[in-house]
């Protein structure tokens, strides 16, 4: 909650601000500053606005586009509109900022502060985080996590010592998250020692009302959770922005491990603001059908119930025995972390069931590599054959249906490529065998690239032969698995003479890897190319490792990345229209273009990908 300060530090006046000037001069200048001038707090934002390369001489602000709907500006717009009221004879500011020190509402009554300010871009959609404009009210309430005042010299950037500055923290009171800033601005002259408490109770009541707002959120939430328990006696969980809940029966049948795996999934799902039923393949080795049910949807936040049915429950032996010998016996598929071993435990479950598969992703994701690993696991002796549709030709539907006869393990790789011609006859070829039940029916898989377009009517009726799917997550999801990857690719192309150093992982875990695992060994032959022994070091990497991000992605993040970049190249970089797509405001995708450190395409870019 917001505290209430009534004792408070007091704008310098006379002698005491020209001493205070000249500090902020020596400090500038890489001075000593004498001793007792400059409050504690005023100089440790300093030394940050120094660290943070901010200008001192003049402004240089990113603008994002204002969310209107946000929980913060929706419950503060009746607190505002009644202390602008009040201010309305005063030369005083009442600003409200976001998390990220973006103003979202100004209220000035006074004409010349309001001019003064939009000079110096305290003004909506602009930020004023400490690391944009160094030492401020907003930036530094943020930065120290509490109320901060800043009069006159003690800001950073010139042309704001004209100014006085109260800001605090507005904190969501469940959470105790920050939602954002309250300040008043005034000019530095008519600063009072009542600015901290004016502004501490102007904080209290907006915390006031984000309670009454979410709480009308989160009791929905709670009637459909309760409405779902008393309905069965399965597995129920409530998702919301802050808030989870399971029931009894949801503790009892899913782990820590698996309870992450499905909200991984429904939060997802409910983020399209619908009805979804999902199967999820889960870490233990069981299946689940998930029905998701949006509760609420509004201003970007979503919230919603998920009633959760086991379909498959295998025993806790059995669980062990697939899990270890899946981590452990497979040298071709390389990587341990809990997406990479989900799909492969998922693979090999349709494996020993014997049931016709397909296996969907990304280019270079490694789905051949999949099967093939999967089958030599299994059956190390047994029969596989892999045959690619680009290779296709008058003899290949032939070969095709040789192996069918032959039995064993065979991956259609690339089947999307396959011609007109060849989707009706490899479905021809593959019909006598769908339906067989013997214990020598072959294990078909067949390979597709994920195509946002969708697929033609052609290939519709070709998938049918196959009842299952598994999706292999891109490298970006899972890129933990860089780690293990590098080593054992440079040990087969470089034949165990060449290790990563430190710095050159660190480089190769923070790329996005748009070609998954096949661009990660094209990039690795390259280096070999170049040095066949020794230590790779950053330097020798090739420049398409130098577009990193700005820190390792989260899986999720890494798929709302996506997303947001799947919107922006379909809309030639327009972030208006990529936002309407993502159901989201103009400036949540303003917010996570910058924090995902998205770069924009333009028109050459996009038409390429159509």
């Amino acid at each position: 909650m917001a505290a209430r300060t009534e004792d408070g530090p007091r704008a310098p006046a006379g002698p005491a601000a020209d001493e205070l000037a000249r500090a902020r001069e020596s400090f500038l200048s890489k001075e000593p500053v004498t001793s007792g001038v400059v409050r504690e707090p005023i100089l440790a934002s300093w030394t940050r606005s120094v660290a943070w390369h901010v200008p001192a001489d003049h402004i240089e602000l990113p603008y994002d586009d204002v969310d209107p709907e946000s929980l913060l500006a929706r419950a503060a717009k009746p607190v505002l509109s009644e202390v602008s009221d009040q201010f309305a004879t005063e030369p005083v500011s009442v600003i409200l900022c976001d998390a990220d020190g973006v103003v979202l509402d100004r209220r000035t009554a006074d004409t010349s502060l309001e001019s003064h300010l939009d000079r110096v871009l305290l003004r909506p959609g602009f930020s004023y985080a400490e690391r944009y404009v160094g030492t401020n009210g907003i930036g530094s309430a943020l930065e120290g996590g509490g109320p901060a005042q800043v009069f006159g010299h003690e800001h950073y950037v010139e042309h704001l010592e004209d100014l006085a500055c109260a800001g605090i923290p507005v904190r969501h009171p469940n959470t105790g998250r920050v939602l954002g800033v309250i300040d008043l601005t005034c000019w530095r002259r008519n600063a009072g020692g009542m600015m901290a408490a004016a502004v501490a109770s102007i904080g209290r009541r907006i915390e006031e009302a984000v309670l009454e707002h979410s709480g009308r959120r989160e009791h929905l939430l709670l009637q459909d959770y309760l409405r779902a328990c008393r309905r069965g006696r399965g597995a129920v969980f409530a998702i919301g922005a802050d808030l989870l809940m399971m029931n009894d029966r949801a503790r009892e049948l899913f782990d820590a491990r698996d309870q992450a795996a499905l909200l991984a999934e429904a939060v997802e799902a409910l983020g399209a603001g619908r009805e979804h039923r999902l199967v999820v393949d889960l870490p233990s080795g069981h299946m689940a059908r998930v029905h998701c049910r949006p509760s609420f949807s509004e201003g970007g936040v979503t919230g919603g119930v998920l009633q959760v049915q086991l379909v498959a429950q295998m025993s806790p032996a059995e669980r062990s025995i697939t899990a270890s010998s899946y981590a452990v016996s497979l040298p071709t598929a390389v990587g341990s972390s809990t997406a990479w071993k989900k799909c492969g435990q998922a693979v090999d479950r349709h494996f020993q069931a014997r049931e016709w598969l397909i296996v969907e992703g990304e280019q270079g994701v490694g789905k051949a590599t999949l099967a093939r690993a999967t089958h030599q696991n299994r059956t190390p002796a047994g029969h596989l054959r892999v045959l690619d549709a680009d290779a296709y030709g008058p003899q290949w539907i032939g070969e095709v249906a040789g192996e069918l006869e032959h039995g064993g393990t065979l991956v259609i790789a690339h089947l999307d490529r396959l011609p007109a011609a060849g989707v009706a006859a490899l479905a021809d070829a593959l019909e006598p065998y769908r339906e067989a039940t013997g214990i020598d029916r072959p294990w078909v898989v067949a390979t597709l690239t994920r195509d946002p377009g969708g697929r033609g009517p052609d290939l519709a009726g070709l998938l049918t032969c196959f009842p299952r799917t598994v999706e292999v997550p891109p490298l970006r999801h899972h890129i933990e698995d860089v780690a293990e990857l590098v080593p054992h690719l440079l040990t087969r192309l470089a034949h165990g003479a060449l290790t990563c150093s430190p710095e050159a992982m660190h480089v190769l875990m923070r790329s996005r890897w748009p070609g998954n695992v096949e661009q990660l060994h094209q990039v690795l032959r390259k280096v070999v190319a170049k040095r066949r022994s020794g230590v790779v070091e950053a330097r020798d990497l090739p420049p398409e490792c130098r577009i990193t991000t700005r820190r390792v992605l989260t899986p999720l993040e890494a798929i709302e990345c996506d997303a947001i970049i799947e919107a922006l190249l379909d809309t030639d970089g327009n972030k208006v229209e990529a936002a309407r797509l993502l159901g989201s405001s103009r400036a949540t995708i303003y917010r996570k273009i910058r924090e995902y450190g998205i770069t924009m395409p333009g028109p050459l870019e996009a038409g390429r990908r159509g």
